[in-house]
């Protein structure tokens, strides 16, 4: 990366965090001579893009491989340990997916296990009006018929299935505590960088987008295998952690907790350009007073959500845990009478020294019957990486505390009520 491509990119980065979107764009098309590394606003009407929008942006050029880039951080400084090298081909342009008239029978292809995992890590694939996605599925070796645990686990962007399964042990702490794993992979087709799009109004949206095949991956591994309906949660990182957000409000019903780390609030954009301000948070609040979104399903209780994040996140800035917190305690308040959430449960604060790994603010959140509504881990020093992963896989850190093993821990104490 040349002097003065990382000045542009410097520049970009300015203008961004001063919200001024536009100048940003153009700059960065100038720099690359027409092949930009973002897009710039769609107009209304116009059909949605696909550009990166979390993790590292991806400049794709016909005659070089793609070299990583970040907005929110001085593209000149080192960059993690943890952070994937940029690798493969670069990316074709996006295609539509396809669109067949009915479900393809689940296609099951064994692959071998990882030292230490006793289960069975299948390959599988789920299709509907909507399109196709492949997923993996972890079963573990405890399984005989008997009614488990399903923990759905969204990737992040550029990640594939069996790279967040290797980052996060979840297979491993699946297999300890004996629970099924499925992580539904996002295509390029879709998204150049494999990126969930939360960002997106039709994948913000019941019954339509990826929230539609992400539950249509749900539901068919629980028809397909004996799974505990009560005991079904969705977790993910960056844009997967945004994207089990957009899970917990459209679809409630569906899963008893969700987990988010280094993600953002429901709604929090709505194309590339608001995409961009809400991770680097140069825009106004998003919750005005008295505004939340609606659960997808009248009636429906309000999630417990656990989330974690690096204080010091420069790619999804942790103010966007602050919206996505107040967001879920105004949920809260709007099943409530109004004499209950007008007393709000004074939240319960930890703080852990870091020692070996890093230091901690933990805040709970009970409801109003002493419940756990909501679990914060601010995990000061900490960037853009998943909390006390294995260096086996992408944008980890293996420093405690460890986000699977907490998250899990907090799921199979939160099922949901029999209905």
């Amino acid at each position: 990366m040349n002097e003065q491509f990382q000045a542009a990119m410097r520049e970009a980065t300015r203008l961004t965090r001063a919200g001024r979107l536009r100048e940003a764009t153009e700059l960065i098309q100038r720099t690359l001579h027409g092949q930009s590394i973002i897009a710039p606003a769609t107009p209304a009407g116009s059909p949605p893009n696909d550009d990166i929008i979390e993790g590292s942006f991806r400049v794709t050029e016909p005659s070089v491989l793609p070299k990583a880039v970040h907005l929110f951080s001085d593209p000149s400084a080192p960059q993690p340990a943890t952070a994937p090298p940029a690798k493969g081909p670069p990316v074709a342009p996006p295609q539509s997916m396809p669109t067949p008239s009915r479900p393809r029978p689940v296609e099951v292809t064994p692959r071998p296990e990882r030292p230490g995992q006793r289960g069975t890590f299948l390959s599988a694939t789920y299709t509907d009006h909507v399109g196709t996605r492949p997923y993996k599925l972890y079963i573990p070796s405890g399984y005989h018929g008997q009614a488990l645990p399903l923990v759905v686990m969204l990737h992040g962007c550029t990640q594939t299935p069996d790279d967040f399964a290797a980052g996060t042990r979840m297979n491993l702490l699946a297999e300890e505590h004996n629970c099924f794993v499925v992580y539904p992979a996002q295509v390029r087709a879709a998204n150049r960088s494999s990126c969930w799009n939360w960002f997106e109004r039709a994948d913000q949206q019941r019954e339509q987008g990826e929230p539609a095949l992400i539950a249509g991956i749900t539901r068919q591994v629980c028809a397909d295998y004996a799974i505990d309906a009560q005991r079904v949660f969705v977790a993910g990182l960056s844009a997967g952690g945004a994207m089990a957000v957009i899970m917990a409000i459209t679809y409630p019903e569906l899963y008893a907790a969700v987990g988010c780390h280094s993600g953002l609030p429901y709604g929090a954009a709505h194309d590339v350009s608001s995409a961009l301000a809400a991770m680097g948070r140069a825009v106004k609040p998003l919750l005005r007073a008295g505004t939340a979104p609606t659960i997808a399903v009248p009636g429906a209780r309000v999630l417990p959500l656990i989330v974690f994040h690096g204080d010091q996140d420069t790619t999804v800035h942790p103010r966007n845990t602050d919206e996505l917190i107040d967001q879920w305690l105004m949920l809260h308040a709007g099943k409530l009478p109004l004499a209950a959430s007008a007393q709000s449960p004074t939240p319960i604060i930890q703080r852990a020294q870091g020692g070996a790994g890093h230091a901690y603010t933990r805040t709970i959140y009970p409801d109003g019957d002493g419940q756990t509504l909501i679990e914060r881990w601010l995990i000061h020093g900490a960037n853009h990486a998943w909390s006390g992963g294995s260096p086996d896989g992408s944008f980890t850190s293996p420093r405690e505390p460890d986000a699977a093993r907490q998250m899990l821990r907090f799921f199979l104490a939160q099922p949901q009520p029999a209905q």
